[in-house]
């Protein structure tokens, strides 16, 4: 297993809350844990480090960061201006499998809802297919950058039924705009939808 290897496992265990903000990286506990040298674990460690997912910190080494509220504040408005902006190509460039899908998971998302860690699931799919749809590259690089920070967020903004279902709805909202070639609502649409998530997630705080 090589660095890069490691950043990506490291990563998916911070996605999963295996690895939390505020929890302490060390080298040997890591190596050990992934049956290799502190090579790749340094390798996959710098790497984290250049993404913004591990800090140094005095007397405690490198940890997993945690993010104070202006820096929440920013990564969610910089959420609703590029998600807006891929919701708003997307109307225009989508293709008709690639709506499909995007209904299919809203449609799968009703079902769903009580299912916290499905939907949990399924919520990354979607706003990774439908940034996928805007069909600008640059665009999707940005936002695949920008989703990095949302997994030093503690807990998740789907929480509680209430929340589960209205965010389904405004999936569908999103899709139904896309479907109809409409830009300016699918923007409209996903930036109100990024909006109530930032509000849920200061409501946690």
């Amino acid at each position: 297993m090589n660095g890069s290897e490691i950043y990506q496992r490291l990563i998916s265990l911070i996605e999963e809350r295996d690895l939390k903000p505020g929890d302490r990286l060390r080298e040997a506990d890591l190596a050990e844990r992934f049956g290799v040298s502190r090579t790749p674990i340094r390798e996959g460690l710098k790497r984290l480090e250049a993404q913004g997912l591990a800090v140094h910190e005095p007397n405690r080494g490198m940890v997993i960061p945690t993010l104070d509220h202006g820096q929440i504040a920013e990564v969610y408005f910089m959420r609703e201006v590029l998600e807006g902006t891929a919701a708003a190509l997307a109307a225009k460039h989508a293709s008709k499998p690639e709506v499909e899908i995007l209904q299919d998971l809203v449609e799968a998302d009703r079902q769903r809802v009580e299912d916290q860690d499905s939907l949990v699931r399924s919520n990354r799919d979607f706003h990774r297919r439908l940034c996928l749809a805007s069909h600008n590259r640059y665009l999707v690089d940005q936002i695949d950058h920008l989703r990095l920070s949302l997994i030093l967020m503690a807990g998740t903004t789907l929480d509680t039924p209430e929340r589960r279902e209205t965010a389904v709805e405004e999936h569908a909202a999103i899709v139904d705009a896309i479907a109809a070639g409409n830009s300016e609502e699918a923007d409209k649409a996903a930036r109100l939808h990024i909006s109530h998530a930032h509000k849920s997630r200061l409501q946690q705080i």
